[in-house]
């Protein structure tokens, strides 16, 4: 029995059909778990970062509000995180700005870590110019990822390729 080129094509194209919108389904699907993990977590840390402030105090106001700036910086991260699942979701394609700027938060939140551990630290010239050298090169990692940003939306704004 020959088959028929016509009923061929349209069994194909209909079964193409079919599994792309399962897939595309299926993408939704973990994309949206995914939002739902990130939106969680972040509340989640945000009341026990709101917690520990309340609590932390007691011991001292700066030790206090370093704490709470760590894990305040975490929310930030993670609800960038969501932006920019949010975004693909959207766009239906990978959007690069919130990752970019997920990277500029996470770096500054180590410049400040380990600008507030250096000034803990034993005072030795080895601890310090260990600090500095690592504040210095998140301190560029921030400006790379900012000019990058810059870049990104610069592409953006440009009259699409036709």
């Amino acid at each position: 029995m020959a088959s028929n080129p016509l009923t061929d094509d349209v069994a194909d194209s209909t079964f193409s059909r079919w599994t792309d919108r399962t897939l595309a389904l299926a993408e939704n699907v973990v994309y949206a778990a995914s939002a739902v993990v990130l939106l969680i977590s972040s509340m989640a840390v945000l009341v026990v970062v709101t917690y520990h402030l309340a609590i932390d105090l007691t011991g001292g106001t700066e030790d206090a509000v370093t704490t709470a700036l760590d894990g305040l910086l975490l929310v930030f991260i993670l609800l960038e995180l969501l932006a920019g699942v949010r975004a693909t979701m959207v766009e239906r394609t990978l959007v690069a700005e919130p990752f970019l700027v997920v990277g500029m938060i996470a770096s500054i939140k180590e410049i400040t870590v380990v600008a507030l551990k250096a000034r803990g630290e034993d005072g030795s010239q080895q601890a310090f110019e260990n600090a500095v050298l690592e504040i210095g090169v998140l301190g560029g990692l921030v400006l790379v990822l900012a000019l990058a940003t810059y870049l990104v939306r610069r592409k953006e704004r440009e009259p699409a390729e036709g």
